[in-house]
């Protein structure tokens, strides 16, 4: 496998990376903007596909991804799916979402956190079971789940005491 197409296929699993924080108007780096690296204590590459196991992390700019595990996969045409398992944390500048599980499929736009999942902004929190977040519209639906909320969604959120 050629070192381009092993790029390739990280950079693609990047791409959530480069997701515009929730509820912020700012422009997140896009694929091809700024150095992308990863590290994990194992991994292989395919010429289809990226594994990277045990304290897998990938980074691009100030977005960060880690998860037990993160896995992309693809065909010639690009990367159709990345998933990341276990004790998943994205992290930008302006907030965390944590989960159990993270499915991004560039075909749909649709980055799917499932399993206890929390968002934190600031002192802002929203739980639930399923965040669903859409990188093209930057749509974010949350959902209950099995759990100590008795399948509810529940969120905190702190008023801006500037006055604006």
């Amino acid at each position: 496998m050629t070192s381009t197409r092993v790029l390739t296929i990280a950079a693609a699993s990047l791409a959530l990376l480069a997701l515009p924080t929730m509820g912020d108007a700012q422009t997140a780096p896009r694929i091809g903007e700024g150095a992308i690296s990863y590290g994990a204590d194992a991994g292989e590459a395919t010429p289809n596909s990226l594994t990277l196991r045990g304290r897998a992390e990938v980074i691009q700019g100030q977005n960060r991804l880690r998860a037990d595990a993160i896995n992309g996969s693809g065909a010639d045409s690009g990367i159709e799916r990345i998933e990341a398992s276990g004790n998943v944390y994205f992290v930008t500048p302006d907030q965390t979402i944590r989960g159990d599980r993270a499915v991004y499929t560039p075909g749909d736009n649709l980055v799917v956190v499932t399993g206890d999942v929390i968002v934190t902004q600031g002192q802002n929190v929203m739980t639930g079971g399923r965040l669903t977040y859409n990188t093209e519209t930057q749509a974010v639906t949350m959902a209950g789940g099995a759990g100590s909320n008795g399948g509810r969604i529940r969120g905190v959120f702190y008023p801006d005491s500037s006055g604006n």
